[in-house]
C-alpha cells in the first residue's frame, strides 16, 4: 500500500480508501458478515481511511461500521463521516446529529468530519445556521479531529467555500469523464494550492467505467502497450495526479477489494506516460459519444414520491445506447415494469422536481425520464 501525507493534519493516509455507500448486500440490507470481512481484509492490507455518511444504506452504514470496526480495527484507521444538511436546521440539530453519529460509530471522535454534498444552496443554508462555529466548538471539545466538506456544485461555489474557512480536506467527484464537471481539475488544483488534502469519490463513476465495456472502448484499451483492466486504468488516471490524497472505492466484491489493493501498490503520481494519458483521453471521448445520461447511480434522488426507480431507469437507458444491448427492453421490464412487483417505470414521473434538488450531477431528471419512457414504456402502462 502506498500512502500520501495530508500536510495540514500530518496523517499519512492510504491512497485507497474504503467507501461505505455500496457495501455487500445492497442498499436495503447490508450483508454484515461479508462486508465486515471485506473491510477488515482491506485494513489488514494497509487501507487506513474509511468513509461513510449518515444516509448511506438508508441510515444503516454508520451503525454497521460501529460493529465492523471492533476488535481493535477502529484504532487502525482514520474514520470519516458527514453532517447531513437535509435534516439540519439549527446548531442544536448539528450537535444532536454529531452525538448520534458518535454513538452509532462507537467512537469518541470523528477523525475527518465533512459537511455533506455542498452546493451553493446547501452551503448558504449551513453557513447561515453557523456551521463554521459548530465545527470550531466540536473540534475544541474533541468530538471532531479534522474538518472538511464533500462537494457537488459549481466551480465558483467550490472556490468560495475553500476560501471561507481553514479546512483540512475536501472531497470531490473526479474521474477521467468528470475532469471538467463540478470542481473538476481546476478545483482540484485550487484546493491543493490552499493546502487541503483531497479525497476523491466516484473514481469509477459508480462502477460505470468497469462493468460492461462498450466494444468501441474495449478496442482502444486493447491497443495499450501495457494491458490493464478498465478499473486499473481509471484508478491509475486519478492517482497520477500528485494533488490527490485518497481515492475512495465502493467495494462490495472480494475480487474488487483484491484488485484495487493490487492496483494501489503501483498508484504513484506521474507514473502514466503521455502516450497512456492520450489513450485514456480517446476512451473519454468515445464514452461521451455513446452515453445518454450522466448518472452515477448514487441514489441521492431516491426514494421517488411516485415510486420511479430513477437510477435503474437511467442505467438501462445507458445500457441500451452505450452497449447496444438487444435485451435492454427485457431488462427494463424485469427491473422497472410489472415483473418487478411494484412498477417503477419512468412514466410514473409527475415532474414534482424533488429529485432535481437532490441530484449531485445537476441532471434534468424529469426531462430525461420522459426520454426513457419514450424508449421503453410503450405497452407497460
Amino acid at each position: 500500500m502506498l500512502y500520501r501525507k495530508i500536510e495540514k493534519t500530518g496523517d499519512n493516509l492510504s491512497i485507497l480508501g474504503f467507501g461505505c455507500m455500496r457495501l455487500a448486500g445492497g442498499q436495503a440490507a447490508i450483508d454484515e458478515d461479508r462486508a465486515t470481512r471485506q473491510i477488515r481484509f482491506a485494513i489488514d492490507r494497509g487501507v487506513n481511511y474509511i468513509d461513510t455518511a449518515f444516509p448511506y444504506h438508508l441510515g444503516t452504514s454508520e451503525p454497521f461500521l460501529g460493529r465492523a470496526l471492533t476488535d481493535g480495527y477502529r484504532e487502525k484507521i482514520k474514520l470519516a463521516t458527514k453532517l447531513p444538511p437535509w435534516i439540519t436546521n439549527s446548531q442544536q440539530d448539528m450537535d444532536n446529529i454529531l452525538a448520534q453519529q458518535l454513538e452509532r460509530l462507537r467512537t469518541g471522535a470523528i477523525d475527518y468530519y465533512l459537511l455533506h454534498a455542498l452546493d451553493a444552496g446547501i452551503w448558504a443554508k449551513l453557513e447561515g445556521l453557523g456551521v463554521l462555529d459548530f465545527l470550531d466548538k466540536a473540534k475544541a471539545a474533541g468530538f471532531i479531529v479534522n474538518s472538511g466538506f464533500s462537494f457537488h456544485g459549481e466551480l465558483e461555489t467550490f472556490k468560495e467555500i475553500i476560501d471561507s474557512y481553514d479546512w483540512d480536506v475536501c472531497q470531490i467527484q473526479y474521474n477521467f469523464l468528470d475532469d471538467k464537471v463540478q470542481a473538476g481539475t481546476e478545483g482540484l488544483e485550487y484546493a491543493a494550492s490552499a493546502g487541503l488534502g483531497i479525497i476523491i469519490m466516484e473514481p469509477l463513476r459508480g462502477g460505470g467505467l468497469t462493468g460492461r465495456i462498450p466494444a468501441e472502448v474495449q478496442a482502444i484499451w486493447d491497443k495499450a502497450e501495457v494491458r490493464r483492466s478498465p478499473a486499473e486504468w481509471a484508478l491509475r488516471w486519478v492517482w497520477n495526479r500528485p494533488e490527490v490524497s485518497v481515492v475512495l472505492s465502493g467495494m462490495n466484491e472480494e475480487s474488487q477489494v483484491e484488485e484495487n489493493l493490487r492496483i494501489a501498490d503501483e498508484g504513484y503520481p506521474g507514473s502514466l506516460t503521455e502516450k497512456e494519458l492520450e489513450l485514456v483521453g480517446r476512451v473519454e471521448k468515445t464514452y461521451r459519444s455513446l452515453m445518454k445520461v450522466g448518472c452515477t447511480g448514487c441514489r441521492y434522488c431516491m426514494p421517488c414520491p411516485q415510486g420511479v426507480d430513477i437510477p435503474s431507469c437511467f442505467d438501462v437507458y445507458n445500457i441500451k445506447h452505450v452497449f447496444a444491448a438487444q435485451d435492454a427492453q427485457l431488462i427494463y421490464t424485469v427491473r422497472n415494469g410489472a415483473l418487478a412487483g411494484e412498477p417503477s417505470y419512468a412514466s410514473l414521473c409527475t415532474e414534482c422536481g424533488t429529485c432535481e434538488d437532490l441530484c449531485p450531477q445537476g441532471l434534468d431528471i424529469p426531462a430525461l425520464l420522459k426520454d426513457v419512457a419514450a424508449e421503453f414504456d410503450k405497452g407497460l402502462i
